[in-house]
């Protein structure tokens, strides 16, 4: 036996400095890194996953049962039940929301605790950060969305049954990962957390509030039916709902087309913010 290093590992010249080890993807650190943001919301999921599923269920009682809402909605010209056209709003808005609430809080508790480094020292590189912030923040809307899925098949009156998986899958996704991207902006932005509480109560959950969420936009007057037109919300709601319904209050196809525009756009923006280190390097 001998006591020499064996194999070209132990001979290999170790890279000069300032060239990067890991040339591809850091497969390893973007696993890490999503392993840690699912692990962080799933710790508290009675707090994150199972409270937001219970009170998106409070909604449809209400408006099911204490209203009395069960005349049929127009929706693309078909007389749609109420309770069923409801439901799939109600599904998609719980994850909405989640996902900005996740995205939302990684960057801005690391800033105000002090341990943002955490987040800019591994050697990830800045698609692979903003790709592990956002995949846990899907994951989180999906989980929201599964779970509020599985308690409606219990409630009566309900018939929410999936009819086209690529809608569904398209716009729950996609919609996500905008408000995955907003949620990431606002971390950047924000320096406590009444800034975030202020983006979510006065920009999200006012545009998801109007954006068709427990009414169809046909039944609106002209100047409020454009005003839905701008609001992308409208577009995640209406192209989720169809999934279920196959009726849509909009465009589908231009619609997705929006959502996958608006995801590339302010994917670009925070990519370039957080390689610039915006607001988190002073």
């Amino acid at each position: 036996m001998t006591s020499q290093p064996q194999g070209d590992r132990a001979t290999a010249p170790l890279s000069p400095p300032g060239v990067p080890v890991i040339r591809n993807v850091n497969w390893g650190g973007l696993r890490t890194l999503y392993i840690k943001e699912v692990r962080r919301f799933f710790k508290v999921q009675l707090q994150t996953v199972w409270a937001p599923a219970i009170t998106t269920l409070l909604f449809l009682v209400i408006f099911t049962v204490a209203t009395g809402g069960r005349r049929p909605v127009l929706v693309g010209g078909s007389a749609v039940p109420f309770a069923d056209f409801l439901a799939p709003g109600l599904i998609v808005m719980g994850m909405l929301q989640n996902a900005f609430a996740n995205s939302s809080f990684s960057l801005l508790v690391g800033k105000i605790q002090g341990t943002i480094v955490d987040y800019l020292m591994p050697p990830l590189s800045t698609g692979e950060l903003l790709a592990g912030m956002v995949g846990g923040a899907v994951t989180r809307a999906i989980c929201v969305g599964l779970a509020v899925f599985v308690a409606m098949q219990f409630w009566p009156g309900v018939h929410v049954m999936p009819r086209h998986p690529l809608a569904i899958l398209w716009f729950g996704v996609l919609g996500a990962v905008f408000l995955s991207f907003i949620g990431v902006l606002t971390s950047m932005w924000a320096e406590k957390f009444d800034h975030a509480a202020a983006v979510q109560n006065f920009l999200i959950a006012p545009l998801t509030l109007l954006s068709g969420t427990f009414y169809s936009v046909d039944l609106l007057a002209p100047a409020f039916r454009t005003f839905s037109q701008f609001n992308p919300f409208f577009y995640i709601i209406s192209g989720f709902r169809y999934g279920f319904l196959l009726d849509a209050d909009s465009d589908i196809v231009f619609g997705g087309a929006v959502i996958l525009g608006l995801d590339i756009v302010f994917g670009l923006i925070c990519y370039q913010l957080l390689r610039r280190g915006w607001r988190m390097k002073n």
